[in-house]
């Protein structure tokens, strides 16, 4: 099979179900979006230490794969080979956070995102979430997307922050404390 087909020459990309749309649409942005943020934590991947958060973020780069086909394929477009996102992974989700927040000093003041490196893609990663998030909610608003979608990813970009201070704490390298001006 070829990678490139020719059929989206015109400024078009097709759905899921075949419906033919403008690469420039507020879904193709928003999956496209949910792409790049998985490339992201690709990088995160391969410069985190720990072995139990290299673990959680492949887990979450599958779960995005998932996430993106949800979103390429409109909800009238029913396919029994498209998975939707499940209410399970969002409470997959809170229970890591709760588990892994136990590990951390509770946060007493604003933090910058940076940190080891690992850390600092983390905080990439969730900074590109949230434009996902905003794309979605945005495509929510013209279209009917699946009902767990938007909880989805705003869970997720909680948890990019609680992953990116548990890389910070697992390597021994302290959050950076915002200062406020004096």
């Amino acid at each position: 099979m070829k990678i490139y087909t020719k059929t989206g020459d015109d400024g078009t990309t097709g759905l899921f179900g075949g419906e033919r749309v403008s690469k420039s649409a507020v879904r193709i942005e928003a999956y496209g979006t949910v792409d790049e943020l998985n490339a992201v934590l690709g990088l995160a991947v391969f410069h985190v230490q720990d072995k139990h958060l290299k673990d959680l973020l492949i887990e979450l780069q599958h779960d995005l794969f998932i996430l993106g086909a949800d979103l390429a394929t409109p909800l009238s477009a029913s396919s029994d080979r498209v998975q939707r996102i499940s209410p399970e992974a969002v409470v997959r989700i809170e229970k890591t956070i709760d588990e892994l927040e136990d590990n951390l000093e509770p946060l007493k003041n604003f933090i910058l995102p940076g940190g080891g490196r690992g850390a600092s893609y983390l905080h990439l990663a969730r900074n590109v979430c949230r434009r996902g998030e905003r794309l979605i909610v945005k495509l929510a608003s013209e279209e009917t997307i699946g009902s767990t979608v938007v909880q989805y990813v705003n869970r997720l970009s909680d948890f990019l922050f609680v992953l990116a201070r548990y890389s910070n704490h697992v390597e021994g390298i302290p959050d950076i404390i915002w200062k406020k001006k004096e």
